[in-house]
């Protein structure tokens, strides 16, 4: 039985001023006339239905969430009571869906789970649902965590890298066997990584049944499967929303706050990977526009604005349908919402929530 978690707990910084707490980057409507997280649930719709879709979020975005996806099941949007990072929001919705669902399995079958992010571009959808398939196939025949490793296209820092055990040729949308992940390189590492042949992009995008998730977690996070096993009992009890969410909230605060990378993924002797050319990127940051809208002459990129330029070039310039002058300047993020206005340095966009936490 496939299903899926798409992960829309973000805090909206990285897009400020467009983005906030209450309405994050999920929550924007960047290449379409779709925000990014209907986008994410429509593309997985042909493969999984609405009733299977589950969304972890928090209970600032709760509503929000809520009202753009009318179409998923209330029970199915997941309130975590508080940010403990992506091994105990996986795990407790793995917990979740299991205990949903597991009456309805026949005999033998198992969960089978898609982790997606919320706010990610994927061009080929066809390929990527193809994928997905594959993987939750793998996943559930061999009891390994499938993770789908994107074909890089050119050195980058600001991505993790899984370097895939192998000696042959690297063949797209094949099954391998993960020899380890690495963290985000410096330029000259990146730089061979991409040469070499031999390593992928970490999407962040996994894929296991219920049952392999829970013999990693008890093999690699011993305490928080104690919480898990806390939790399990209390969801017995049938509530659902902040009803839920209240229940275990003290259950939640004994997490120990940890990626599901660094806690299962680095570890776990059972990880396969599926490179893939999907059209994929995790629109970290404004700098990302850069790659996925045409430049104009100059080689600005304007959205939502009329822009008045001379002598400037290499620019982003967001507005919110005002006019906005560029005169003399080079690579600078120009984002305007409201009363609110971001001028920054193309290479120092990294640096914005260190910029919000000084207000």
């Amino acid at each position: 039985m496939l299903t899926a978690i798409i992960m829309a707990g973000g805090s909206g910084e990285r897009f400020w001023p467009l983005s906030t707490p209450e309405k994050p980057k999920q929550l924007l409507k960047i290449f379409s006339e779709k925000t990014m997280i209907r986008e994410t649930v429509d593309r997985i719709l042909p493969i999984i239905p609405a009733d299977r879709i589950f969304i972890a979020t928090n209970e600032l975005q709760e509503i929000a969430v809520k009202d753009e996806l009318r179409d998923i099941p209330q029970e199915n949007i997941i309130i975590e009571p508080s940010f403990k990072d992506t091994a105990a929001a996986i795990g407790y919705s793995a917990l979740v869906i299991e205990s949903r669902l597991k009456r309805f399995l026949k005999d033998g079958e198992k969960i089978e789970v898609v982790v997606l992010a919320s706010d990610h571009l994927i061009r080929e959808e066809n390929i990527f649902r193809e994928i997905v398939t594959k993987g939750a196939e793998e996943a559930n025949k061999s009891g390994v965590i499938v993770t789908l490793g994107i074909k890089p296209d050119k050195p980058k820092t600001g991505y993790g890298y899984i370097e895939i055990k192998t000696d042959e040729k690297i063949e797209l949308n094949e099954v391998y066997k993960v020899k380890r992940f690495r963290e985000k390189p410096n330029l000259e590492t990146a730089e061979n990584y991409v040469a070499s042949g031999k390593y992928l992009w970490n999407s962040g995008m996994f894929i296991f049944t219920t049952e392999t998730i829970f013999k990693n977690f008890d093999v690699l996070m011993e305490e928080h499967t104690e919480v898990f096993n806390s939790i399990k009992g209390k969801l017995l009890q049938n509530r659902i929303g902040l009803e839920l969410t209240n229940l275990v909230r003290d259950d939640f605060e004994k997490f120990e706050k940890i990626s599901i990378d660094f806690g299962v993924m680095e570890y776990s002797k059972n990880i396969r990977v599926i490179p893939v050319d999907i059209g994929w990127n995790d629109i970290g940051s404004f700098n990302a526009l850069d790659e996925i809208f045409p430049k104009n002459s100059t080689g600005n990129v304007i959205r939502n604005s009329t822009v008045l330029e001379l002598d400037s070039v290499d620019n982003i310039v967001v507005g919110d349908g005002s006019k906005i002058s560029l005169l003399g300047v080079k690579n600078l993020v120009v984002v305007k919402n409201g009363d609110n206005i971001l001028i920054a340095n193309k290479f120092k966009t990294q640096d914005i929530k260190k910029l919000l936490q000084k207000g």
